[in-house]
């Protein structure tokens, strides 16, 4: 009686619970079983859909919808349930492309690198544009350098830029993508 049918006719049951598994199916487990679990937020539009990451052995193992989340209720987009493989794809980026100015070829670089270029640039062109007083009145203020915020920052991460690059840096062109 290890047919399915047999016995579900046998035990008079609806045939939509155990009855219906075979052996092989009732011993199939979730690939993240044993695997630990972290709560995420998708990092795609900046709605804030809730994810659960599952890893094991510092390994990503799966990314799935968060059934707690009060945002999305454990349901993704399709773009939100495809984190998985933007995180693991083969084909995936791992390193910065870098064309350098009058140059044709581009070259690999490694992420320290470049972010240390990047600061190195734009802290050049703070000290070449930064105006410190204008008609003797103190302005404190970079006109020459911009930020624009993505989306999928959330409300407190846009705060510290916004904290960050005005009295820190003194820019006044701040804004994000969610208001174009």
């Amino acid at each position: 009686m290890k047919w399915p049918v047999l016995l579900q006719l046998a035990t008079g049951a609806s045939g939509d619970g155990t009855e219906a598994m075979s052996p092989r199916t009732r011993a199939l487990r979730p690939r993240y079983a044993g695997a630990s679990v972290a709560r995420s937020v998708c990092p795609y539009c900046g709605v804030g859909c809730g994810q659960l990451v599952y890893h094991r052995g510092n390994e990503l193992v799966s990314i799935e919808g968060d059934p707690a989340s009060p945002i999305s209720a454990g349901h993704l987009c399709p773009k939100g349930a495809a984190s998985y493989e933007l995180a693991t794809h083969s084909n995936r980026l791992t390193r910065v492309k870098y064309r350098a100015p009058y140059a044709t070829a581009w070259q690999d670089l490694d992420l320290e690198t470049a972010m240390d270029m990047i600061a190195d640039r734009v802290w050049a062109s703070r000290e070449r544009g930064f105006v410190e007083d204008v008609d003797g009145k103190p302005l404190m203020q970079v006109r020459t350098v911009a930020h624009l915020g993505g989306a999928t920052l959330d409300n407190e991460e846009n705060y510290l830029i916004k904290k960050l690059f005005a009295a820190g840096l003194g820019m006044v062109a701040i804004s994000n993508q969610a208001r174009i």
